[in-house]
């Protein structure tokens, strides 16, 4: 029972990876009038993940440097997550209440915002980030994210940032890495 349970979470883990990375192929993204898909409000995006890291990421003076940007999708990222794990209600409360840079307003990121960090050419067991990122104290472990299997109580989804990136569904009781993503509005972005 539990390994046919496992191997169906796999399965679709799998499936949801493979969408995840079939809409992140696309460069083509319609914008709107300021230049703002409608998809993500409040980030000018280009989804140009092939950007080498040195001019994809900016670390944020206006976070004091405790931030970075991503300019292919216009989101700010904790440059250092706390090393500490936590169950997933705990995590959104973290990021909640989380103070980077003298900046409010971070939360869970979702699990295309977390998976579009992943760079699918680091073959597992590397970090599955772009070779010369700029962020602190990453983990090769699961990430939580804000997104939920449908009305599921009793999890959401986590990027796997050791295995190649893959998602995956964790049950909440579990206690994994939290890294808190903030909307850039305020970012001062370059």
């Amino acid at each position: 029972m539990k390994r046919r349970r496992l191997l169906t979470v796999t399965m679709g883990a799998l499936v949801l990876g493979g969408l995840l990375e079939a809409g992140y192929s696309s460069a083509d993204v319609t914008a709107g009038a300021q230049g703002v898909p409608s998809e993500l409000p409040g980030a000018t995006q280009n989804r140009n993940k092939d950007l080498p890291a040195a001019q994809r990421f900016v670390i944020l003076p206006t976070f004091t440097n405790d931030a970075v940007l991503d300019k292919a999708t216009g989101l700010v990222w904790e440059r250092s997550p706390q090393p500490a794990s936590a169950r997933w209600t705990e995590g959104r409360r973290i990021c909640i209440e989380k103070h980077v840079g003298d900046q409010k307003g971070w939360r869970l990121p979702s699990l295309e915002e977390l998976s579009g960090l992943v760079d699918s050419s680091v073959p597992p067991p590397g970090l599955a980030l772009p070779p010369g990122h700029p962020f602190l104290a990453i983990r090769s472990a699961v990430y939580w994210s804000s997104t939920r299997p449908g009305e599921d109580p009793k999890g959401a989804w986590g990027v796997h940032f050791g295995l190649g990136g893959g998602a995956t569904f964790i049950n909440w009781a579990h206690m994994v890495q939290v890294w808190c993503v903030h909307d850039g509005m305020e970012a001062g972005q370059p």
